[in-house]
């Protein structure tokens, strides 16, 4: 992997390619893979492609993916590092439902120290900040899993800038992680604001680009010129976006997996770049 780094919390520097493990669950993000040995080959070639960051969450599947992660890597090599988030319950299929009560937060950052067997997270995100608890006393949760050592890093999943503000003053924002991609770009003061204060972004859905991928468009155009797909640009380009931002695509294939690693070589030039940044941003 010809891939720059990025270092989470100032102190642990991965490759800025991941890998997001939600996918390896079965439809609607419920139950298990539909192939199990699949999701396991796809999971042990990860590290063997030099990603080194793996994100996942006690609700993928719920419970799935972390135990095929630990079954997968498990003694883990040295520099692999795996996030996990908590703060989204499962009630069935598509269905998230935010839980923030502090007592809830710590347990299940407990439970997913004891299913990944490690001393201690690398990087746990607070997947949602739940509107029906005091925000203060989600971060403050927070802030006990990185003093009593179960955690090393911490981030925030779908925050806003005044989100990000009031947990910085309770714990250091390592990462924020929300939705983002060429075709989406919500979150764009979000970005600046990471990059601004050296926290890592973290886009989900990073390979999304809908109407651009029409016949004849920028980004159609531009993939046949580098001899590329439409996800492979879409990852190009976050990467040249900000040298904050982590892009974490998901599969359940090998080839996929190794298709999107070879994204890392593709060097847009300006002129692409902003082509294609113009073409994103007139949603």
């Amino acid at each position: 992997m010809n891939a720059d780094k990025f270092s989470i919390g100032g102190d642990m520097p991965v490759n800025r390619l991941g890998y997001g493990s939600m996918r390896l669950t079965g439809r609607g993000i419920w139950g298990p893979p539909s192939n199990r040995e699949t999701a396991l080959r796809t999971l042990r070639r990860v590290p063997e492609l030099g990603i080194d960051l793996i994100d996942t969450a006690d609700s993928y599947g719920p419970g799935i993916t972390e135990p095929l992660i630990h079954e997968a890597l498990y003694p883990y090599r040295t520099g692999l590092h795996v996030a996990t988030k908590a703060g989204l319950t499962r009630p069935g299929p598509e269905e998230w439902v935010p839980r923030g009560d502090p007592e809830y937060l710590l347990a299940q950052a407990e439970r997913s120290r004891e299913i990944l067997d490690v001393e201690r997270i690398d990087l746990w995100q607070l997947h949602r900040v739940d509107p029906k608890v005091p925000r203060d006393e989600q971060f403050a949760a927070v802030r006990q899993l990185i003093d009593t050592g179960v955690i090393r890093h911490a981030g925030l999943s779908e925050v806003g800038i005044d989100d990000i503000v009031a947990a910085r003053a309770v714990f250091p924002v390592a990462t924020v992680q929300n939705r983002y991609n060429l075709a989406d770009r919500a979150s764009e003061t979000i970005v600046d604001y990471c990059e601004a204060h050296h926290i890592g972004f973290i886009p989900w859905f990073p390979l999304a680009a809908g109407r651009l991928t029409e016949a004849g468009s920028v980004l159609e155009i531009i993939a046949a010129r580098h001899d590329a797909t439409a996800g492979q640009i879409a990852i190009a380009w976050l990467l040249r976006r900000s040298p904050v931002i982590l892009p974490i695509p998901g599969t359940t294939s090998v080839a996929h997996l190794e298709e999107n690693v070879r994204a890392m070589d593709i060097a847009l030039t300006d002129e692409e770049f902003e082509q294609l940044d113009q073409a994103g941003g007139d949603r």
